[in-house]
C-alpha cells in the first residue's frame, strides 16, 4: 500500500510539538553539511587540493549564475543562494538512499524554504533601498496597487513551494508505485532520472529565488 504523499510520520514529541521524519532528516542534512563545511574550510591553501578545487569550482559557478540573473555585486547574495542550492541538492538527492524520504517531498519543508526566500526578499529589498524606499515601491504605479503588489510577492513564494513539492513528491510516488508492482531492478532508470530532476529542481528553485531577490533589490519591479 502506497502511503499518502501528505502523510507525516511522527517520531517523537518535544513538549507539545510533534517531530516528524522530514524534520529529523532535515536536521541530519543541516548537521552533516555544517560539519563538512567546517572541516573543508579549516585549512584553505593557496595551492589547493582536489577537494578545495571542487568547492571553488562550485562556488564560482553559483556566483556566476547569480551575476547573470541580477545587477550588482553577486557576492552580496552568494551566502544565501549558495546555501539554499547546496541544501536543496542534498535534500532532493537524499530520497535516492534506501529507507530515506527526501524532506523536500514534504509540504511543510517546502513551505519553510519558500518562507525563507520571502524573508530574504524583504531583507535584501530593505537593505538595498532603505526601509522607506522599499515600502514606497509597493505604491507604484499607484497607491491602489499596494495590496496587489504585496500579494504578488506572497504568491511568488507560494509558487516556489508548490513547484518543488509537486516535482519531488511525484517522483518518489511514481518510483514507490513501480517498486511495489514490478520489483527492485525495474525502477533503477527512474531513480537515475529522479537524481537528475532533484538537481534540476534545486537549480530552478535557487535561480527563481535569485531573480525574485534581485528584482526587488534593484527596483526593477515589485510584482
Amino acid at each position: 500500500m502506497i502511503e499518502s504523499p501528505l502523510a507525516l510520520t511522527i517520531l517523537f514529541h518535544v513538549g507539545p510539538i510533534p517531530i516528524t521524519t522530514p524534520v529529523v532528516t532535515t536536521w541530519a542534512i543541516v548537521a552533516s553539511l555544517g560539519i563538512l563545511a567546517f572541516f573543508s574550510t579549516r585549512r584553505l591553501k593557496i595551492k589547493n587540493g582536489r577537494w578545495q578545487a571542487v568547492l571553488e569550482i562550485l562556488i564560482t559557478a553559483i556566483e556566476q549564475q547569480i551575476s547573470e540573473c541580477i545587477r550588482g555585486d553577486a557576492r552580496r547574495y552568494l551566502p544565501f543562494i549558495a546555501t539554499l542550492f547546496i541544501f536543496l541538492a542534498v535534500a532532493n538527492l537524499s530520497g535516492a538512499l534506501p529507507g530515506i524520504k527526501a524532506p523536500t517531498a514534504s509540504l511543510p519543508t517546502d513551505a519553510a524554504l519558500a518562507l525563507l526566500v520571502f524573508g530574504a526578499t524583504q531583507y535584501y529589498g530593505i537593505k538595498s533601498r532603505g526601509f522607506r524606499g522599499y515600502l514606497q515601491s509597493f505604491l507604484k504605479p499607484t497607491p491602489l496597487m499596494l495590496p496587489l503588489n504585496f500579494a504578488a510577492q506572497v504568491t511568488r513564494s507560494f509558487s516556489l513551494m508548490v513547484r518543488l513539492f509537486g516535482n519531488i513528491m511525484s517522483g518518489e510516488l511514481v518510483i514507490g508505485i513501480i517498486l511495489s508492482l514490478a520489483g527492485l531492478l525495474v525502477p533503477i532508470p527512474l531513480m537515475l532520472l529522479e537524481v537528475l530532476i532533484g538537481l534540476l529542481q534545486a537549480y530552478i528553485f535557487s535561480i527563481l529565488a535569485t531573480v525574485f531577490i534581485g528584482s526587488v533589490a534593484s527596483g526593477a519591479e515589485t510584482a
